[in-house]
């Protein structure tokens, strides 16, 4: 299992992936804003579903606390444009074909269902402050709360600041 580099307090690692629209996402564009970085295993399933659409209902809450949205699978392009069309998805879901972010954030890992092992994205989520610093993360989540509980996170480092 590859070692996360990612330590709360210190600089989120940077990466570039293609992103929904076609354009890349390089992290620190978004400097300025915080970050809601989540990495879940695969588009038009129903967990993944959920909990996308649960980022959907919230969207407009998350950005009037500065937040970003930014969604990555392991799924191509043209997998997430046939979901964010579905569902009607309002932030962007980039495209780590090669794993190599997911592995950088220690989220590929070894799993196992129905007796068969393999590889592939434990659900988590990383909350990137406007300097770029990693400030929380909830790694091995549950979809059922966990939206609701990053926005009272949020809301709550707002308040504090």
């Amino acid at each position: 299992m590859p070692t996360a580099s990612t330590v709360i307090g210190q600089l989120a690692p940077d990466f570039e992936l293609p992103g929904s629209g076609g354009k890349g996402v390089k992290l620190s564009d978004y400097r300025g804003s915080r970050v809601l970085l989540y990495f879940y295993p695969k588009d038009l399933t129903s967990s993944c579903s959920t909990q996308a659409c649960d980022f959907r209902d919230k969207h407009m809450e998350f950005e009037g606390l500065n937040t970003v949205i930014l969604g990555v699978s392991p799924d191509p392009l043209k997998q997430h444009d046939k979901f964010i069309a579905k569902y009607g998805l309002p932030f962007q879901l980039l495209s780590d074909v090669e794993h190599l972010v997911a592995e950088t954030y220690g989220v590929w890992q070894q799993k196992q269902m129905y007796g068969k092992q393999y590889m592939g994205i434990v659900r988590s989520t990383f909350l990137i402050d406007e300097n770029g610093i990693l400030v929380h993360e909830w790694r091995g989540l549950r979809v059922k709360g966990h939206i609701e509980a990053a926005l009272n996170y949020i809301r709550e480092q707002a308040e504090q600041s």
